[in-house]
């Protein structure tokens, strides 16, 4: 019977990897279905422990409750907040600033720090730093996504396999060496370690983005078209309003970023481009345009106001963390079009307010107020997620409702990069476990204002969700089953009597492959024991088969489930399985050649 359980979960797993890979189904589906299958196994046919007990299939699905997976889903919210106050407006712009505004150099110049910085702290946290920055300065570059964050978890991986303490994988692996004589300290496998971090280091810094590009898809760009659209809007200029006191130079005002004014309306007289020598004052009415994002910016700035249509007076209401920008598109035949949006009644019916307009064809410079809509025409809304639920299904206006986005919060930017440096400090520094400073983080976040439920709710990532707990249910079956001990037993007899140097290179390329199914650490604790005494009988180094236990187990790069750092940016990159198999393999593969080339000259054998 406990050969059925065993090969059994041999072919779900198989069968499972090749689903996911061919990416013909999604993540979710794949992901019940493994589950499904692997807790009827266990359900129907009853399991026996070696202890004589029977193992409770409900065990399998502990995985739902595990604290990797817990961490990962509130430190994806507690980034949400840094987004959703705009506390990583600064960071960006410093790095921005160091690159000189080339392109790549931001970009590399965050990569090599999360390198040497994750040689000394839990990669982790590392990771969780730098996602939200990688995201706005991918947002600004207009660069993919995708090239950015694989590399980001690869490059701290590698350097995490340079010191003792680099990950917990290290550790473990130390801890059980320790017991069987072995003390492994703190820089004892640097060498190889740096050596084979600056070696896929290279691979993954310039040629990895290489296999990662691909033609842009729905979902990957989130609305790249759209975010460089420009709206035709408004800005009045009220009492202390930061505009006020800015003067033209050279006929334009580079003092204004991203909103470009097109017409100066003072006391109802135009001023038309190019401007000189003339300094905005109160009462001023811009007529501006910008992206969504510019204008997303102002209103979280009070530069853009959300006005009532009969405001004359610069009241306003004021946007908070409920208010949302969102697109809406005037529909054929709509009662609407033929209308100036001041009189068309938009606005009072809907609770609304139009803060711009996009036109294919040219617009006349003229008010906001004064711009009379057309079929085709896309409005800019401001509005609670309440007011703009009411637009559903309105046959004048199509909303679009997978645009809207919230008004940052930047008054609580500072509060949010508190919260987010207390979860990252202290879980570095191992004060308290990660997974209650992640919970911690994501609590406050929502408790201080920073985020709504509702952001918070749209953070969560059902495809992670789903893919760690039943990546777990798959390896806690391997395990019991004694699946990954007989395919360890199995290389090494296979093995016996060869050269060492072979011998400890398919050691390596075994355990580099285990790391990308079972957890990492497990591949570590499992191994260890047998590579020492393969050393041992052979009479070989140990340290150069414990350093080949350590660089194998942290070998995690083929699999997002490989990885804790992997699972943190599969969301943000917009990653599919198969694109770390066509990534990550072949850096597997570099560091597998590299480390049984030079290793034996290395630990002289």
């Amino acid at each position: 019977m406990a050969d059925i359980h065993l090969y059994a979960t041999y072919l779900i797993i198989a069968v499972t990897i090749f689903a996911f890979a061919t990416d013909r189904y999604k993540v979710e589906a794949v992901s019940i279905a493994s589950l499904v299958a692997v807790l009827f196994l266990f359900g129907a046919l009853p399991y026996t422990l070696p202890d004589g007990t029977k193992f409770d299939a409900g065990k399998l699905l502990t995985g739902f409750g595990n604290s990797a997976l817990a961490t990962v889903i509130a430190l994806v919210i507690v980034g949400q907040g840094l987004f959703a106050t705009d506390a990583l407006d600064g960071p960006v712009r410093l790095i921005s600033k160091m690159g000189r505004g080339r392109l790549l150099s931001p970009i590399l110049i965050i990569l090599i720090v999360t390198a040497v910085t994750s040689a000394f702290l839990n990669n982790t946290p590392v990771v969780v730093i730098f996602i939200p920055i990688l995201a706005v300065i991918s947002a600004q570059s207009n660069m993919p996504a995708y090239r950015i964050f694989m590399p980001l978890s690869f490059i701290t991986i590698l350097g995490g396999m340079t010191t003792l303490i680099g990950s917990s994988t290290n550790m473990i692996a130390a801890g059980i060496a320790a017991q069987s004589g072995l003390k492994i300290g703190m820089f004892d496998f640097t060498g190889m370690g740096v050596v084979l971090a600056v070696v896929g280091g290279i691979y993954v810094l310039f040629f990895m983005p290489r296999l990662l590009n691909r033609p842009e898809e729905p979902g990957f760009t989130d609305s790249a078209t759209n975010a460089g659209s420009q709206f035709v809007g408004e800005v009045i200029l009220t009492p202390g309003h930061s505009f006020i006191g800015k003067r033209a130079r050279a006929g334009l005002f580079p003092d204004i970023k991203d909103l470009t004014p097109r017409l100066i309306l003072r006391r109802d007289i135009p001023i038309l481009p190019p401007y000189d020598d003339i300094e905005l004052q109160t009462g001023d009415k811009l007529i501006v345009t910008g992206t969504r994002k510019a204008f997303l910016a102002a209103v979280a700035k009070g530069e853009a106001h959300a006005h009532s249509e009969n405001d004359e007076d610069g009241d306003s209401i004021a946007p908070n963390a409920h208010y949302h920008l969102v697109e809406a598109v005037i529909a054929p035949g709509s009662r609407f079009a033929g209308r100036t949006i001041q009189l068309s009644g938009l606005q009072p019916q809907f609770n609304v307010a139009v803060f711009g307009v996009q036109r294919k064809s040219r617009m006349a410079r003229t008010a906001l107020a004064e711009i009379r809509l057309e079929a085709g025409d896309t409005l800019l809304i401001g509005g609670t997620m309440e007011d703009i639920a009411s637009m559903r299904g309105n046959h004048d206006i199509l909303l679009l409702e997978h645009s809207a986005e919230p008004i940052p919060q930047k008054d609580k930017a500072n509060l949010a990069a508190a919260i987010f440096a207390g979860v990252v400090l202290l879980s570095a520094f191992e004060i308290t476990p990660i997974v209650v400073n992640a919970i911690a983080g994501a609590g406050l976040m929502i408790a201080t204002g920073c985020l709504t439920i509702q952001q918070a709710t749209r953070a969560f990532d059902r495809q992670i969700y789903l893919l760690i707990g039943s990546s777990f249910a798959l390896a806690m079956a391997m395990e019991i089953t004694g699946g990954a001990a007989l395919i360890a037993h199995s290389a090494v007899d296979a093995l016996a009597g060869g050269p060492l140097w072979l011998l400890m290179s398919l050691l390596f390329l075994c355990m580099a492959i285990m790391t990308n199914i079972l957890s990492n650490n497990a591949v570590a604790a499992l191994f260890m024991p047998i590579a020492l005494e393969i050393a041992k009988t052979a009479g070989a180094p140990p340290e150069a088969f414990a350093a080949a236990v350590i660089f194998a187990a942290n070998c995690s790069f083929a699999t997002p489930i490989g990885y804790q750092t992997n699972l943190l940016v599969m969301g943000p990159g917009h990653y599919r399985f198969s694109d770390f198999l066509k990534a990550g393999l072949p850096l597997v593969i570099i560091l597998w050649l590299t480390f049984s080339i030079l290793a034996p000259w290395y630990y002289g054998f």
